[in-house]
């Protein structure tokens, strides 16, 4: 029986898994660092040439005969990210990152070169926010002019690792609508977008093609002797990493919510029609399925809860012990957790910032606890954003690693309310990435199955970590929330000039 492969290249690692759907199982995965440069300006970036020396790896860890029965194979890749290529596919600079908010002032300078971020909505469904692709142009121009002059194509991480794997240069639609320029109501480029961003050129020139959600490229025949992958394997459009775990959640309908505990948070909902809030107070995407995914992403989640270990010596995986030690609240130290500055809520130039400290609370513990709170309640404060939009949610279906400690699935319950899944699946983007190889091999091959009848067979929940909500830690949450808000409408003037 055909195997699939999911790859999922992220801030931190890359990874890759190999699923087989007859047994309904993953029989192999690997996994590879990635270095991340940062700079006092804000700047993230990594070398793409890191991601192929990890891709490498990660397949070499691969049983050749594992490998010798993949058909199909797609990439999740970080969003947002601006990989630079000259003419002869060359990579010209390092790549910008979302969580890179050394571009801020030139988002404000892209919408007001359109008349404001209402006119921004109006044009694309969304402002341009810092981390999205669109204001790493005008940075480079200004930053990096040799690489700048010579630019022939704009790609994203998923877009460039996929460029690799068949040659070819395409993005989608998912992906494309975290640029900045996709106006996601028509599922194309704005060309006023690109003229604000830069008038002198055409940067529409340099965008790749959009390619449809099911569509399949043959792999490069050099890409897969190298990976030693058949020569006949099909690769798949991909997508972002959101739209990916949309898809590795079976958040691929209407009325399911996905809550992502990764590097950053994000929470997200699938939708048949466009989502578009006109106050920008969520991500106005398109699906990597043919659909929309209204998205709230914060910048900061277990890299809070990993920082806080880190300077107090210990591992992640003693956490939950630090939970159970301490009560909702901290015993009222506050957390808001900016420690990338912050897009949900809108304060890029943010940073992190503790309240309530005495002479009890100083504890190591109480500092982990208000850390994975402020993480938790910051994806609040989006979910809130939703709700106004009369959303509404029965459960809550998490995913990314913070999902794997007992106490924050708890924590994500009594927050928010809402009983919580995980599916036995634990990465998302990379399972999603797998089943989308799935969906488009078999739609090549005549199969005329749905996305959602897909995930319907394969992803499965894993009742041993769900969580019910319990009220009284949900009212003892909605508290400390309440206190947590009032921090943030005190410190927001600060970080907003």
């Amino acid at each position: 029986m055909d195997l699939v492969a999911g790859i999922d290249a992220g801030t931190q690692s890359l990874k890759v898994v190999v699923y087989d759907p007859a047994g309904r199982r993953l029989i192999a995965s690997a996994s590879a660092p990635l270095d991340l440069t940062s700079d006092a300006d804000g700047s993230r970036e990594q070398r793409p040439a890191d991601w192929i020396v990890a891709l490498h790896a990660c397949f070499a860890a691969v049983d050749p005969k594992i490998r010798s029965r993949i058909a199909a194979l797609a990439v999740s890749g970080q969003q947002h990210g601006f990989v630079p290529l000259d003419a002869a596919g060359e990579v010209l600079a390092p790549a910008k990152l979302w969580c890179d908010t050394s571009t801020s002032a030139e988002c404000v300078q892209i919408m007001d070169a359109v008349g404001g971020a209402a006119r921004t909505i109006a044009l694309a469904g969304n402002p341009v926010l810092t981390g999205y692709t669109a204001s790493k142009l005008p940075w480079t121009k200004a930053h990096r002019p040799e690489a700048y002059a010579r630019l022939a194509s704009i790609l994203l991480p998923h877009d460039y690792l996929n460029f690799v794997l068949t040659g070819q240069r395409f993005c989608e639609y998912g992906d494309a609508s975290g640029t900045g320029w996709l106006d996601v109501r028509t599922r194309t480029w704005s060309a006023e977008l690109l003229r604000a961003t830069d008038p002198e050129r055409d940067l529409g020139a340099c965008l790749p093609r959009i390619a449809a959600p099911e569509e399949v490229f043959d792999i490069d025949p050099s890409t897969a002797a190298a990976l030693g992958l058949p020569a006949t394997v099909k690769v798949a459009v991909g997508g972002g990493d959101n739209m990916m775990a949309a898809i590795g959640t079976g958040c691929v309908a209407p009325g399911r919510l996905t809550v992502s505990l990764g590097t950053s948070g994000t929470l997200f909902a699938y939708s048949d029609t466009p989502v578009v809030d006109p106050d920008g107070a969520w991500a106005a995407f398109c699906s990597s399925t043919g659909g929309w995914l209204p998205l709230i992403c914060t910048m900061n989640c277990t890299v809070v809860t990993e920082q806080v270990a880190d300077a107090f010596g210990f591992s992640t995986r003693y956490g939950d012990g630090h939970l159970r030690a301490t009560a909702p609240g901290a015993d009222g130290l506050v957390m808001l957790p900016f420690l990338n500055g912050e897009r949900t809520p809108d304060l890029p130039l943010g940073k992190g910032l503790m309240a309530g400290l005495d002479t009890t609370n100083m504890t190591p513990a109480h500092f982990y606890r208000a850390a994975m709170e402020g993480a938790t309640y910051t994806l609040k404060y989006g979910y809130d954003a939703f709700l106004r939009a009369g959303m509404r949610f029965e459960r809550i279906v998490l995913t990314g690693g913070g999902s794997n400690s007992a106490q924050w699935r708890q924590m994500v319950a009594d927050v928010f309310g809402l009983p919580v899944d995980v599916p036995i699946q634990p990465e998302g983007a990379a399972f999603g990435a797998a089943l989308q190889a799935l969906w488009a091999l078999g739609r090549a091959r005549g199969d005329a199955a749905t996305i959602a009848d897909i995930t319907d067979r394969h992803v499965a929940v894993d009742p041993l970590q769900s969580a019910q909500p319990d009220p009284a830690r949900v009212a003892a949450y909605a508290a400390v929330y309440a206190r947590y808000l009032r921090h943030l409408d005190a410190i927001t003037p600060l970080y907003r000039g």
